[in-house]
């Protein structure tokens, strides 16, 4: 071959091949539950309010975890029969288990608190914690059981003062949701704060948030002025 046929043959052309350019995946932040959030805390904290109870009133261990669990899970598991609901203590152990932690706490809380338990600042503490957390579970499944208004605020404000309640009653207490104490007025507040904010199309977790900050705010300010009902 000549060098002027060489001289005509084209020279090869260099393609550039775009190389990918790997995007980061996004990243998923996973949804929180309201409901299981405040079930835990609540659970948690009635349990060790009712075991305090228990313990003030000279049970032994096994009627200290007794109470404890009916405090914890008294409330709910009401809640739960209103709504025809299987409740939640006896479709799992999840909830039990809560419970026994909290009386666990409250069994080595217990040789640390000096005078009346149901005086001190951990008792009152834990007890307005979870009344705030179980009055925005009530009203979570109320509106999930599609009950009206009325019904949400009923079932936030059982599902609050109920365990406590039954706990009164097996000790022979007068439940002090009978009594002229500032005790279920919070958790009707609550109940009516959470629909509210549900009215003004607050964002998820935002209502229950709201419920429980009203409830235990509420509480604490009745027990810090001594807020009570007036006697008939």
């Amino acid at each position: 071959m000549g060098v002027a046929a060489l001289a005509s043959v084209p020279a090869p052309v260099s393609v550039l091949v775009p190389v990918p350019v790997p995007v980061p995946a996004a990243v998923v932040v996973p949804e929180i539950d309201p409901f299981a959030v405040m079930n835990v805390v609540g659970l948690l904290a009635f349990a060790v309010a009712g075991a305090l109870k228990a313990a003030e009133a000279g049970l032994d261990v096994f009627g200290v975890s007794v109470l404890g669990i009916v405090t914890a899970l008294g409330g709910g598991t009401t809640r739960d029969v209103l709504v025809d609901r299987l409740p939640a203590s006896l479709a799992g152990t999840w909830d039990m288990s809560v419970a026994l932690v909290g009386v666990g706490v409250a069994i080595v809380l217990i040789h640390s608190i000096a005078g009346r338990v149901r005086d001190h600042p951990a008792f009152l503490t834990t007890d307005a914690v979870g009344l705030s957390a179980f009055a925005a579970t009530g009203a979570l499944v109320g509106v999930d059981a599609g009950v009206t208004s009325f019904g949400v605020v009923i079932l936030a404000t059982i599902t609050a003062v109920g365990g406590g309640s039954i706990a009164d009653i097996l000790i022979g207490r007068v439940p002090v949701v009978l009594r002229d104490d500032f005790y279920a007025t919070p958790a009707v507040v609550g109940g009516l704060a959470f629909l509210v904010a549900r009215a003004v199309g607050a964002p998820t977790g935002v209502p229950s948030g709201l419920c429980a900050a009203v409830v235990f705010s509420v509480r604490l300010l009745a027990l810090r002025y001594d807020w009570r009902l007036p006697r008939v």
